[in-house]
């Protein structure tokens, strides 16, 4: 998640939507006041000497407190956990609650969103890529707390999307061009291609996911991802 002071804009990171490379690519235009959420090592690495995260780190009557057994133990905070103030995958309305009513309505907001059917496949080889015994997809989506991704509670409050911009994974260079023309930083920031996953292979005349899905399975995605679907008309 990216904050820029300096350009007057906020990024929301959601899930398997190439938020990594984007992030990477934003944190190059970020100036020393700007808000860059901690990330993994393989996005720090491909911009060596450029800006890493800084700036996440709150005091606010809304941040909520670690557990108290970890306090108790003295557990070093994790950057994802919500007690360091701004993190990772962080929804809306609580950047909304830090920055205030007044930085967040005067700020170009933008995320990307991708077909759910598709997702759901790259989401199951992220999650499954260091297992040695690999679930079937079937068993992993069985696990709904595991197999489920929440990107729409990312940008959304109260059910109602309340970005400025949701672009769509599937035209990622176009949509990206895009919101940079909005800022006024078109032809300044590149995308590299980062944490990625094997594709999967595709059946004759099929999308690629398609292999991975029976009936049963399909209805279950569009039963979870019914508000993204409707909202941005994705098809399986």
């Amino acid at each position: 998640m990216i904050v820029s002071h300096q350009h007057r804009f906020i990024y929301i990171k959601t899930k398997k939507t190439a938020s990594s490379s984007i992030e990477a690519a934003l944190s190059t235009v970020c100036g020393p006041d700007d808000i860059i959420t901690p990330t993994t090592e393989e996005v720090t690495e491909a911009f060596e000497g450029e800006r890493n995260a800084q700036n996440f780190r709150l005091d606010h009557p809304l941040v909520p407190k670690r557990p108290l057994i970890k306090r108790l133990l003295r557990r070093p905070e994790r950057y994802y956990h919500p007690s360091i103030g701004y993190y990772e995958h962080m929804p809306a309305w609580r950047v909304k609650a830090y920055l205030g009513d007044q930085t967040w309505n005067a700020y170009f907001k933008f995320t990307f969103e991708r077909n759910p059917w598709d997702r759901q496949v790259s989401w199951y080889k992220y999650k499954t890529r260091k297992l040695d015994r690999k679930p079937s997809f079937v068993d992993f989506m069985a696990n709904t707390r595991r197999a489920f991704v929440n990107n729409f509670e990312l940008y959304s409050i109260g059910g109602e999307v309340v970005l400025d911009h949701v672009g769509r994974y599937e035209n990622l260079a176009g949509e990206f061009e895009a919101a940079m023309e909005k800022l006024g930083l078109a032809g300044r920031v590149k995308l590299p291609v980062l944490n990625t996953t094997a594709k999967p292979a595709a059946l004759p005349g099929a999308a690629p996911y398609r292999g991975f899905y029976d009936e049963r399975l399909r209805d279950t995605v569009a039963d979870w991802y019914g508000r993204e679907i409707k909202a941005f008309g994705y098809e399986y």
